[in-house]
């Protein structure tokens, strides 16, 4: 949730669940968001893993960032 807050403060990522579909989330804060959460988690976010389903709310990055650190 940091690392959203920090992308962006403006965003109340607890209740979204629709970032990209809504496109509250654009193309740059996926970049910065990506480069982040691989820091963070010690993964590694493919090109087959950038679709919205795995980005358009916490609970899904939070499930995609568990399937990746058990790779």
């Amino acid at each position: 949730m940091e690392i959203l807050a920090d992308i962006r403060p403006d965003v109340d990522f607890e209740m979204e669940t629709q970032l990209i579909t809504d496109g509250i989330l654009e193309s740059f804060d996926i970049v910065s968001l990506v480069g982040e959460l691989e820091d963070e988690f010690d993964i590694k976010i493919r090109p087959k893993d950038l679709v919205p389903e795995n980005f358009n709310s916490v609970e899904q990055m939070m499930e995609m960032i568990s399937r990746l650190e058990e790779e």
